[in-house]
């Protein structure tokens, strides 16, 4: 196991129980506890946690993982999801895209959709094929090298958790936008409270994404569904599909067709 893959490994356990004991962490990762007490001593020089004797806590009660350490987690059905997104943009299309590993996944998809270079559609359109509005900066990053894509990147205050602009100045080139669909992904999904994350920053600037679009194409794996994050974004009445794995609860994907959401698993 990498020296990425342990930390990664030692953050999600942090995640789910608040505080890591240096021994039962080495069990669990398969290392020598002075192996363990390294990766904590540094990932503590990065703020990632608070090293305590014997051991690490948390940086709060509610603990967010970086998304580049979030980017592994359940990663196959993240890439199956993102293509059957791909799938449902037409040529032409104007596309929103926070921030977050699913919709990262999304943008990739996108582009390998996409192929050549600008105008490659097989329909008559010319110029670029999508343009992708984002708050997202690694997606930016990503896309704004190729030909088949116009980037309208928001401003704003960058969050180094998730890479995504928040603030006044986001929300001021969103409010001078139409979007034809917004792509959102989300940390929770309920049947009653709605679509949410962690940070109220973020939210806010999702829900102008939803606010302006058409269509709002909802992207979320089946560990979101059924759980609640602290920050609302909206509510499913604004969500016109919802793209999970075959993983979701049965009664789950019920409620959210009753909801008049379509459901597509894949």
């Amino acid at each position: 196991m990498s020296k990425q893959e342990r930390w990664s490994r030692l953050l999600e356990l942090l995640a789910v129980e608040g505080r890591l004991d240096v021994e039962q962490a080495a069990v669990v990762v398969d290392v020598s506890p002075a192996t363990i007490r390294r990766d904590l001593d540094e990932l503590a020089e990065q703020r990632l946690l608070v090293r305590t004797r014997g051991g690490a806590i948390a940086h709060g009660v509610s603990y967010e993982l970086p998304l580049r350490y979030k980017s592994s987690r359940r990663a196959s059905e993240k890439q199956r999801i993102a293509r059957a997104v791909a799938d449902l943009m037409t040529a032409g299309d104007v596309i929103g895209l926070n921030g977050g590993t699913t919709s990262t996944e999304v943008a990739r998809a996108l582009a390998l959709r996409t192929g050549g270079g600008a105008g490659d559609a097989g329909d008559g359109h010319s110029g670029p094929l999508y343009t992708v509005v984002t708050n997202a900066l690694n997606i930016a990053g990503e896309l704004a090298v190729r030909p088949q894509f116009k980037i309208v990147v928001t401003g704003g205050v960058a969050r180094p958790q998730s890479y995504e602009l928040v603030g006044p100045l986001a929300a001021g080139v969103l409010n001078e936008v139409v979007l034809d669909v917004a792509v959102l992904g989300a940390d929770g999904v309920d049947a009653k409270l709605g679509v949410m994350t962690h940070q109220e920053d973020e939210a806010s600037i999702s829900r102008l994404f939803a606010e302006r679009a058409r269509r709002v194409v909802l992207v979320a794996d089946s560990s979101k569904m059924g759980k609640r994050a602290f920050a609302r974004i909206c509510g499913l009445d604004r969500v016109d599909s919802v793209v999970t794995d075959s993983g979701i609860a049965p009664d789950m994907a019920a409620r959210l067709t009753e909801a008049g959401i379509e459901v597509i698993t894949v």
